[in-house]
């Protein structure tokens, strides 16, 4: 975390004074650390804590040395301190710390060296002693700015019986420019910090007491009631806070407990991407994948005859009949997959639009948007599921239902992606419908169809494709907006297919969320028709095909959503709201 602890106090004689701050170092060596000091640091008594290692071996610049701080170097000078204002004595080392994992160093004096962060926290020093005050004048406290840095600042008393009032004040700040950053570690702070200034006043307390049954203050004080108090003070009333704890150690234990609250504050949060609410396909995916766990957990427990091949069951492109029970959990299992990663014969929409041909694949992707039952015919299985693969990309998943390969024909309320053997024959009816389109892969008539646009490698040049159906698609049909900005994403060559496939899931999505303000609107609600038209028409959505794609579309949308719609439609806060 790129913060400053600081430690400040409010001396009666020089004002707020900053007494030890630690900041973090991300750079291999401290600023004003050489080689031999660290090639020394073995020497030392070295405490590992918590994956920090600490050592005193980094020559310190804190001005707070006096003769050997430079001149130009921030902070007081020696003349204006007095032994209340300076924590390290000098010609002191200071503290470092090394965090192993993170290759980070907590580096501890009285003041910053750099002279920006000196004036941030000198002026974050002055305003949590002076100005920004909470009520009581002990507890915490929240200011700053963009300029200078956003402070957290909790005051606090230290008993000193040779005070005025017996005590002093001081204060702990944490500084940083991230303001969300603070605000969301208040709590934290609150409670290390609070826990720091406890261990402090404690120790402090027990001086006191000492000193008062001593020799008591207040008496002695009553006595010379009328004799200005600042010139009878002895030598020692502006004590040192390691005086007022009686712990010679304080400064190495606060640049502890500062190190390890910068490192805990720092890791405690993460920053984590925000995807929303999931997608109408993630929902499905995860209703069939629920279904298939049932599923299979009937299997465990239960003896089924086997399935005829010719039925094999349909589940998102996958043929559980040549599936485990296990492995048909997981997406591509099927043999079919397997076999598509190994050969990957239509490439891309794009790809596939330059094999069958601009105005072949128009009429294939209408009748695929529109619901219409898709049918390849071909020799090669790889090739069939590979084109179910490429096609199922323009729809919602809830809309895909694929039987890969079957040895005769199924009806289309099973599936509306079919791959047949070429020997397999096709109702006629089916033939000349308008609801079907059909693709059969033939051989090629001549030795390479399409010299230009394959590799060696692909096998494609061998065939010839060719598409019919019972209602073809007439060029200047409009068709539905969404196959219009498709082709137009096909055709843009300065789109990579990359781009292309975001563009094709933006646009699922666009529509999606008409067709769920359409099933609101007139499953849900009931509307009647004349109402109906006015939200396609606002939609944009009002032309016939783009009415038959919606309504194709919302037998795609989750049980989730539909069971959330009509649950909060029939709650009685629901109802009221609508009357």
């Amino acid at each position: 975390m790129n913060a400053i602890v600081a430690l400040c106090h409010f001396c009666e004689l020089h004002g707020p004074r900053t007494l030890f701050c630690t900041e973090v170092l991300h750079s291999p060596l401290p600023q004003g650390a050489s080689s031999g000091d660290i090639a020394g640091q073995n020497e030392q008594a070295e405490e590992e804590e918590g994956g920090i290692q600490m050592s005193s071996r980094i020559r310190s610049h804190s001005p707070a040395e006096g003769a050997s701080a430079d001149s130009s170097s921030p902070g007081p000078k020696k003349s204006d301190m007095c032994e209340g204002c300076r924590s390290l004595a000098g010609g002191h080392p200071g503290f470092v710390s090394h965090d192993k994992e993170t290759s980070i160093k907590y580096v501890s004096h009285q003041h910053p060296n750099h002279p920006q962060l000196f004036s941030i926290v000198r002026q974050a020093c002055v305003r949590s002693l002076s100005c920004e005050v909470c009520p009581g004048r002990e507890g915490p406290i929240f200011f700053g700015d963009e300029q200078h840095g956003f402070v957290f600042s909790h005051t606090f008393f230290i008993k000193d019986s040779l005070a005025r009032g017996f005590q002093r004040w001081y204060s702990i700040i944490t500084i940083m420019m991230d303001r969300i950053y603070l605000i969301n570690s208040w709590p934290f702070l609150l409670g290390k910090i609070r826990g720091i200034i406890d261990e402090l006043q404690g120790k402090a307390l027990k001086v006191f007491e000492a000193e008062q049954y001593g020799c008591p203050q207040r008496a002695q004080r009553m006595n010379t009631a009328f004799t200005p108090f600042l010139h009878q003070r002895n030598g020692n009333a502006a004590r040192s806070l390691t005086s007022l704890t009686n712990d010679e150690n304080l400064w190495a234990c606060l640049h502890t407990s500062f190190a390890w609250l910068l490192k805990a504050c720092g890791s405690r949060l993460t920053e984590k991407l925000l995807e929303g609410a999931p997608t109408e396909d993630t929902l499905v995916q995860m209703e069939k994948l629920a279904d298939l766990k049932e599923e299979s957990e009937g299997w465990d427990g239960s003896e089924e005859e086997e399935k005829p091949s010719s039925q094999p069951d349909v589940v998102e492109g996958q043929e559980l009949s040549k599936c485990s029970p296990e492995t048909s959990l997981m997406p591509d299992c099927s043999s079919w997959n397997v076999a598509h990663r190994r050969l990957s014969v239509f490439r891309s929409l794009r790809h596939m639009r330059q094999v069958l041909g601009a105005s072949a694949f128009r009429m294939l992707a209408w009748h695929v948007l529109m619901g219409n039952q898709v049918i390849w015919k071909a020799r090669d299985m790889d090739l069939v599921q590979s084109a179910f693969d490429v096609l199922r990309t323009m729809l919602p998943v809830g809309c895909v239902r694929i039987i890969p390969y079957s040895d005769q024909y199924e009806e289309a309320y099973r599936c509306n992606f079919l791959g047949l053997s070429p020997h397999v024959q096709i109702p006629s009816h089916i033939l000349s419908s308008e609801f079907a389109v059909l693709v059969e892969v033939r051989s090629a008539t001549r030795s390479s169809l399409y010299p230009t646009l394959f590799d060696d490698e692909q096998s494609l040049n061998k065939y010839e494709f060719v598409v019919t159906s019972g209602s073809p698609v007439a060029a200047d049909r409009v068709g539905p907006t969404i196959l219009n900005k498709i082709e137009a994403a096909l055709t843009n060559q300065n789109l990579s297919v990359d781009v292309v496939d975001q563009c094709l899931v933006c646009l699922k999505e666009e529509w999606m969320n008409k067709v769920k303000v359409l099933f609101k609107f007139t499953k849900v609600d009931s509307r009647p028709k004349e109402d109906t038209q006015k939200l396609l028409s606002i939609l944009g959505a009002a032309e016939e095909d783009n009415v038959k794609l919606l309504k194709f579309w919302m037998t795609g949308l989750s049980k989730t959503y539909k069971s959330h719609l009509m649950s909060t439609v029939r709650s009685p806060t629901s109802s009221e709201s609508r009357n």
